[in-house]
């Protein structure tokens, strides 16, 4: 045999208080324990009270007593054991472990003290680096948390030089404007490709000249060579006629002269741009602070990049000039050149825009050195988190702090279990005084529910020599001690004690499964009514259960139950039989006759009813009118036996009942007879039923029913959950 609770473990008689609930049972036993002069009567009446719970009270008081062991064993070193014990040793490890923590962690705020505050050495006394004089290990703790941040990211060894360089600065005077540079590239480079690409006039050249510049060159240079010599050619000896110094006139003509001297010009104007473009732009770092060399390095960079190529773009120009004048009479192709000029500009817009923010930034210098300062002193920090492995110590300290943590809270524990421990020694030695409450609320079911003003129980106080004082029952019966107490006396006092004992200590407010088996043994149909209402009252109406079970061996009883509120509900309530079976007891479901109808009359009219109202071909309903005749006969006996006490001859109750109809009499009661026995009809039994005969008696019974007390028959069908229509 097994109990199954609701997410709880099978109980079986191997693990009885596995089930982790409440549960107070009323029978025969809890008597037996509880109030033993009952069933004892050589028994001192004085232990009823203390068997009531004073005996069992002082077993728990000791058995709490032994867990909890004695402090001053503790002090003096003997006996030590319970709660006491292993506070002391909880106490001992919880001391280990903070001391192993404190030491770390004094370890590590000695190393913090010394970086924060230590002079000379201290971040404190490097206030021209770090930028604080009141620091202290409270900020080194917050600078701490900053660097250890996944998203800060410390100086640099470049960016330190470059904090510390800022550091030394001291303000500079207003970098002064330079005008922007201009270079006509552009304009150049037009004038040349005009002179390169531009057409002589052919007409009276000297072919030969025009076909070979270096003759062309030659010839020329010997013009002039021979302007004092006009008559005699000095490379050949022969003599030179006017009429060849005509035709070379006519070929170098003052076209030509002037042609050259263009050349010239813009030659000469290109050298002077190649020898001053070095000047233009000029920029003086030292003029600037530390904080703008870099930006300033990259711009120098970048303007002598286009320096470089402005003068290579200026010499293909010259080149091209050159070539021309080389071959003065012969148009050359010109390639454009890649103008730079505006890149330069834009160096100068730069430029600019660094000697504008220079000059500002004289006004912020003092922020921007307190603001190298704090980044100088974070990679400070930084470098000392890295040094002493800061992370790995104070992983350990937590671990170290945890572990004397959860040790201390082993210890609160203890100290609290032994807080409780002491707490529930004394409720339950100030519950023996209490058990006052228990009798008078016995006496209050007693009297308010059963009348018994009479009888009453007392609690008494005993003095002992060698115990301390204790309280127990005692049955008054008109201010004396009762003795001989009736059964139902006893039934009484058994059932209120228990009633009361739910609202002890123990049980209130814990919703216990309540088991009450048979609580109006001995009592006679008035009392059974009371027992009834006292557990409505005490127990159904204020709901601290979580299960009830009642068993009864009493209808009237049973009858009562039936009236709790849900008692009819199937959700709530399940109704069962108990059947023994030779050794063995079985546990059914209850018939639906009892289950469902308040007596038998009410389930024997249902069965009319329904076969009254059955359907001839649905062979379901075969047991319906196979016991139809029993079930009419048991019916009309006591339902005629109320309606007529007087008579005597059944028959005669029959034709009465059916006012002189003697086809409805005679046929109901050869029905009665001839389906309700077998005995002298044995042929009975072999022949099919007569269905239509059984509905037509059914309804026969129904309506004069009916006709004759209709009030009476609504209430019939109301009781077999049929409305009228």
């Amino acid at each position: 045999m097994k109990l199954a609770f609701q997410g709880e473990p099978d109980i079986t008689q191997n693990n009885l208080k596995a089930h982790g609930k409440k549960i107070r049972v009323f029978n025969e036993d809890f008597v037996k324990d509880k109030l033993r002069f009952i069933v004892n009567p050589d028994e001192s009446i004085t232990p009823f009270a203390i068997m009531g719970d004073n005996v069992d009270i002082e077993e728990e008081i000791q058995i709490l007593k032994d867990e909890l062991g004695s402090a001053e064993d503790i002090e003096k070193e003997i006996n030590a054991s319970g709660y006491f014990l292993e506070l002391k040793n909880a106490t001992a490890t919880t001391n280990n472990a903070y001391q192993t923590y404190q030491e770390e962690d004094r370890k590590l705020n000695q190393q913090l003290s010394y970086k924060a505050t230590n002079n000379p050495n201290g971040i404190k006394y490097k206030s021209e680096k770090f930028g604080d004089q009141n620091y202290n290990i409270n900020k080194l703790q917050n600078d701490i948390r900053i660097v250890l941040d996944t998203s800060f990211q410390p100086l640099t060894d470049d960016e330190v030089t470059q904090k510390l360089n800022l550091l030394k600065e001291e303000a500079k005077a207003d970098i002064p404007e330079i005008n922007k540079p201009t270079i006509d590239l552009s304009g150049i480079s037009a004038k040349a490709k005009e002179l390169v690409t531009k057409s002589i006039s052919s007409s009276d050249k000297i072919e030969q000249l025009l076909k070979d510049a270096i003759l062309n060159r030659w010839v020329k240079e010997g013009r002039q060579l021979h302007k004092d010599k006009p008559n005699q050619c000095s490379f050949c000896g022969n003599s030179i006629s006017p009429e060849r110094w005509n035709e070379l006139d006519s070929h170098f003509d003052e076209e030509s002269e002037k042609f050259e001297k263009d050349i010239d010009i813009l030659t000469s104007e290109i050298d002077n741009y190649i020898r001053n473009i070095d000047t233009l732009l000029q920029i003086n770092k030292s003029d600037f602070y530390s904080k703008f060399h870099s930006d300033l390095d990259a711009l120098i960079l970048q303007k002598q990049q286009m320096i470089d190529k402005t003068k290579s773009e200026l010499q293909r120009i010259k080149t091209k000039l050159q070539e021309r004048k080389d071959d003065l009479l012969n148009p050359k192709v010109y390639e454009d050149i890649i103008d730079n000029s505006q890149q330069f500009e834009n160096c100068w817009t730069k430029f600019e825009a660094l000697r504008k923010e220079a000059n500002e930034y004289s006004k912020s210098l003092e922020k921007e050195q307190s603001d190298a300062k704090k980044l100088l002193r974070l990679r400070e920090v930084n470098d000392f988190v890295t040094t002493i492995q800061y992370t790995t110590v104070t992983a350990k300290i937590q671990t170290l702090k945890a572990s004397y943590d959860a040790e201390s809270q082993k210890k609160q524990a203890l100290e609290e279990k032994i807080k409780q421990q002491i707490k529930l020694i004394e409720d339950k030695e100030r519950l023996m005084k209490d058990e006052e409450k228990g009798a008078l609320q016995v006496n209050e079911y007693l009297n308010n529910y059963f009348g018994h003003e009479f009888l009453t129980l007392q609690a008494i106080e005993n003095e002992d020599t060698f115990e301390s004082k204790k309280t127990r029952f005692e049955i008054i019966r008109n201010g004396e001690k009762a003795y001989h107490l009736s059964e139902g006396e006893c039934s009484l006092i058994a059932f209120c004690y228990f009633l009361a004992k739910l609202q002890d200590v123990e049980t209130k407010g814990s919703k216990p499964i309540i088991w009450i088996d048979d609580p109006i043994s001995s009592l006679d149909s008035n009392h059974v009514f009371f027992v009834y209402s006292l557990i409505n009252a005490e127990i159904i109406a204020k709901d601290e259960f979580e299960q009830i079970f009642i068993s009864t061996h009493n209808l009237d009883f049973l009858k009562y139950l039936k009236r709790l509120p849900g008692a009819l509900n199937k959700k709530q309530c399940c109704y069962f039989l108990i059947s023994r079976e030779k050794e063995h007891s079985k546990l059914k479901l209850m018939p639906q006759y009892l289950k469902d109808y308040v007596t038998e009359f009410n389930y024997l009219f249902h069965q009319i009813y329904l076969c009254a109202n059955a359907n001839i071909d649905d062979d379901t309903q075969h047991s319906l009118f196979y016991n139809f005749g029993n079930n009419t006969r048991k019916f009309l006996e006591a339902f005629l036996f109320y309606k007529y006490p007087n008579a005597v001859d059944h028959d005669d109750k029959l034709t009465r009942f059916f006012g002189g109809n003697n086809q409805a009499s005679t046929m109901t009661d050869r029905l009665n007879n001839e389906l309700s026995h077998l005995e002298g009809l044995f042929e009975r039994s072999m022949t099919p039923i007569d269905i239509p005969e059984m509905k037509k008696v059914a309804n026969f019974i129904l309506e004069k029913i009916k006709e004759k007390d209709n009030e009476q028959y609504e209430a019939l069908l109301l009781s077999i959950g049929v409305e009228k229509c």
